[in-house]
């Protein structure tokens, strides 16, 4: 019987179906959409007439294609759409230029003549709240009393005096925030005020990065407020 099937499947151009699965080649490199498709139309032009391929195979196959259509598709769409968000934050970036941001920072540079501006987020009201200022060697230069703050984003202001009256040297300085909640001391981060001179993209992580004048690079994302 074999043997009459062959023959009638060579009169016809057609090779026997052999069940035995081809081993792959060495190197052999993933499918691709247009290759896969080509494949199915291959092996369904070449079955074997005395035992097609069975619909539960042919959907599952189809299943699969469609499975590689779709993640194709949402893979091109989400690069589609991180492009979009960072061109979009970089727009916003570059329109920071000149203008002042909050940064979460224990440091900051004074500068002959000027100040450093900063801010606390409260959770929840604190009593006898102190701003210690300290320059590069750890000596204490300023402490701001703030008193009693209600909760949320409250503003401080050092205007780059010592306690002495006598206006502090150029240089890097530390800010100590702490308050009293509930009988207990509670320290908070610094939110340190800087203005935005350049923005520029990481060779690394493709981050936006933002060049301060008093607080050096940090990135957008870790900007708390602007203005």
């Amino acid at each position: 019987m074999t043997e009459v099937t062959n023959d009638y499947l060579s009169s016809l151009g057609l090779r026997p179906y052999d069940p035995t699965p081809a081993k792959p080649k060495t190197g052999d490199r993933e499918l691709g959409q247009e290759e896969f498709l080509n494949l199915m139309i291959t092996q369904m032009t070449n079955q074997d007439p005395m035992s097609p391929m069975e619909n539960t195979d042919f959907i599952a196959q189809m299943a699969q294609f469609s499975s590689l259509t779709g993640i194709q598709e949402l893979t091109t769409a989400f690069e589609t759409l991180s492009q979009s968000l960072l061109q979009g934050q970089a727009l916003q970036a570059a329109s920071l230029v000149g203008r002042d941001v909050l940064i979460p920072s224990e440091t900051a540079d004074l500068e002959e003549g000027e100040g450093i501006n900063g801010a606390i987020m409260l959770d929840s009201s604190a009593l006898d709240v102190t701003v210690s200022i300290k320059d590069s060697a750890g000596q204490l230069v300023r402490t701001l009393d703030l008193g009693t703050l209600s909760a949320g984003v409250q503003d401080f202001a050092w205007d780059g005096y010592t306690e002495d009256g006598e206006l502090a040297p150029e240089g890097t300085y530390s800010f100590e925030i702490v308050g009293q909640v509930d009988g207990a001391s509670n320290a908070y981060v610094p939110l340190l005020q800087g203005e935005v001179q350049s923005v520029f993209t990481d060779s690394v992580d493709g981050s936006l990065i933002l060049n301060l004048k008093e607080l050096g690079n940090v990135k957008f994302s870790d900007v708390f407020r602007i203005g």
